[in-house]
């Protein structure tokens, strides 16, 4: 009975790291047109403790570029941050650069998304001890039992 278990469990381990090395493979696609300018949008509330905004971007169909609205989502790990993704110039096309969980803000083209994303680095919030800390200039958060909260003008592009 032991041993089935054992079996169990390292067959359910091999179908999750697959599961996760599928989930890094990227499809390249180019464009030979840049995105339209982000639209200016309301973020809306945060619905709960631990949630991390990432924000809305332009998508290619195959024909034109289409609108997928920024969104709040559970960070899949205590002390991960979001990097979005952007499109970048290479090889005489535009080509998108997925975003991904990490425990830092990678780079992300330089576009300022709002929100803590202000082209550079992340400043919606941070983790300390477990716990993230909101930032209440740059995001909107309720007074719904978040009392991780600070406020801290996010520093200028130069």
């Amino acid at each position: 009975m032991r041993t089935l278990s054992v079996i169990r469990s390292l067959l359910f381990s091999l179908m999750l790291m697959a599961l996760s090395a599928a989930s890094f493979a990227q499809i390249g696609i180019s464009v030979s047109y840049g995105p339209p300018a982000l639209p200016v949008y309301e973020q809306p509330i945060c619905p709960g403790d631990g949630y991390m905004w990432t924000p809305g971007y332009w998508a290619w169909d195959g024909n034109e570029y289409y609108w997928v609205p920024g969104t709040w989502v559970e960070a899949p790990e205590i002390g991960f941050l979001w990097t979005p993704g952007y499109w970048g110039w290479g090889d005489n096309a535009f080509f998108f650069h997925e975003g991904y969980w990490g425990p830092h803000v990678g780079f992300y083209g330089g576009i300022n998304y709002g929100f803590g994303y202000g082209g550079h680095g992340y400043e919606g919030g941070r983790w300390e001890n477990s716990h993230f800390y909101y930032n209440t200039s740059v995001n909107r958060i309720s007074n719904m039992n978040m009392g991780r909260k600070h406020d801290r003008k996010p520093r200028q592009l130069q």
